[in-house]
């Protein structure tokens, strides 16, 4: 009895992190139907021809732009507003997300191919691959981890526990994505001038979100921005090897999720300023922190499940 208790409690777990991706999802939508996000749409490809990104790159945005053009901003908008709505509703229903969870993950390398730049241009300042590539990591743990089981009103697709190796992928593709972001993190722009990034995220701000940045800045002040910029790139690399080699999980990953929120309220300014059509463009809605919190959330909760299924293995023996 205690074990299947622990069962369901790690399967709602899972469920919980899925319904927390579908409101995220669900709050791009209504920030992307601002009118203000559309006047702007088009403009936002100019991320892939901004100054330092490959030719090919480019050619691909101009491609994109044209074929904007040729449709009709308006429609291509409003294609992206319904094919975001559909999936914030099955992550929220779950229904058909076995295969929606694919509509997730190729959208999503679209935005980042196109508004998200491939999260470049990879010149002096660069810190991470960008937002887009987040979700659809996101996207991939859904379906790694069956996510579509617990908390749904349909169920759609296979019900049974994922296999360990769907775990493992997940952790270690995780890992990688914190090994590029720890290379950036170890760049000399970013170990002298780390602390820059929480000094333009107070830009625009509510006066609390600038005094609470500024008590962080003002920590960095005293510790010196230089051993600020080594712990970050310490603890990121950290993150990437625990994840990538399976190392101390149960304890990184409850770390992790802290960390990234840290990094959300701080260097990200709590994903705002939320001006009119300000955020969204890049997948940027919310930040890209959160995004980083929900994977780890996810892990949390079905490496418990996987540990839970373990030990009731032999029991049931």
């Amino acid at each position: 009895m205690n074990a299947q208790r622990s069962r369901l409690t790690a399967e709602t777990a899972v469920g919980l992190a899925r319904l927390l991706f579908g409101a995220i999802c669900l709050v791009n939508v209504l920030l992307h139907l601002d009118p203000a996000y559309r006047a702007q749409f088009l403009a936002s490809l100019a991320a892939d021809w901004a100054p330092g990104q490959p030719a090919w790159l480019a050619a691909w945005g101009h491609a994109m732009a044209a074929g904007v053009q040729a449709l009709g901003v308006g429609v291509v908008v409003t294609a992206m507003a319904v094919v975001e709505s559909v999936l914030a509703l099955s992550l929220l229903t779950g229904a058909w997300l076995h295969r929606l969870a694919w509509v997730g993950i190729v959208y999503n390398l679209w935005l980042w191919s196109t508004v998200g730049g491939l999260g470049g241009p990879y010149t002096t300042g660069a810190t991470d691959p960008g937002t887009a590539v987040v979700y659809v990591l996101a996207f991939a743990l859904v379906l790694l981890t069956h996510a579509w089981r617990p908390l749904s009103t349909f169920r759609h697709g296979p019900l049974q526990a994922p296999a360990n190796w769907k775990l493992r992928l997940g952790e270690i593709s995780f890992g990688l994505l914190w090994a590029f972001d720890a290379y950036w993190k170890w760049q000399p722009d970013f170990l002298l001038h780390g602390v820059d990034n929480l000094t333009a995220s107070q830009a625009g701000q509510p006066g609390w979100i600038v005094a609470y940045i500024g008590f962080f800045i003002r920590v960095i002040g005293i510790i010196g921005p230089l051993a600020f910029g080594i712990a970050v790139a310490v603890a990121e690399s950290v993150i990437a090897l625990t994840l990538l080699f399976d190392v101390l999980l149960d304890w990184m990953l409850p770390l992790g999720a802290v960390y990234s929120f840290v990094l959300w309220t701080t260097a990200e300014g709590w994903g705002g300023p939320y001006a009119a059509g300000a955020t969204g463009n890049k997948g940027d809605v919310l930040g890209t922190a959160t995004l980083y919190v929900l994977v780890f959330l996810f892990l949390i909760a079905a490496r418990a499940e996987r540990a839970v299924r373990t030990r009731a293995i032999p029991a049931a023996g």
